[in-house]
């Protein structure tokens, strides 16, 4: 009598489990690890943009440029921050968050202007009556990310914490 070698059902089953469970596992982590650094990415898009807006700073007297918050289309000839702050930077891929599949490809941008600081000097700045450093100048668009909604702030340091608050 000879013998087969080959693997027996119950053996090809067990190893499609293991192999099923690694799998199921093993997704969401590496999807928790891409949209971190996603995340980082954008974070760094914003710093970015803040040493672009020093940049631009410098050249107009500490002035905050004057634009609309977003556009609808790229094709829309209005002040915004892409077509503000591009003279300053080296690519407009700074203005593309990685987790953005569709505002960017659309508008130009994946990031919004806060137009309550438009035209205003670096001094004179202030948000719901806050005069202080935490006032949100660029946001992202939409919360891609897991820890939300990124921020550039006055101080030109970005986060995805909001540090700003209103008191009474």
């Amino acid at each position: 009598m000879t013998k087969s070698r080959g693997f027996t059902m119950v053996e090809l089953l067990v190893v499609i489990a293991i192999i099923g469970t690694l799998v199921g596992i093993g997704y969401p982590v590496t999807r928790s690890l891409i949209s971190r650094s996603q995340e980082a990415a954008c974070l760094g898009n914003l710093r970015s943009l803040g040493v672009a807006l020093q940049g631009y700073l410098q050249e107009h007297n500490d002035t905050m440029p004057s634009l609309q918050m977003a556009r609808a289309s790229s094709t829309l000839d209005v002040a915004v921050l892409d077509t503000a702050l591009l003279p300053y930077l080296q690519s407009p891929d700074a203005f593309h968050c990685p987790a953005d599949k569709l505002e960017f490809e659309k508008t130009g941008s994946s990031y919004s202007w806060n137009p309550t600081q438009s035209g205003r000097h670096i001094s004179n700045l202030y948000f719901f009556g806050v005069r202080e450093d935490t006032i949100p100048l660029i946001t992202d668009k939409e919360s891609w990310h897991p820890g939300g909604t990124n921020f550039l702030f006055a101080d030109l340091s970005s986060s995805n914490k909001p540090r700003f608050a209103v008191s009474n």
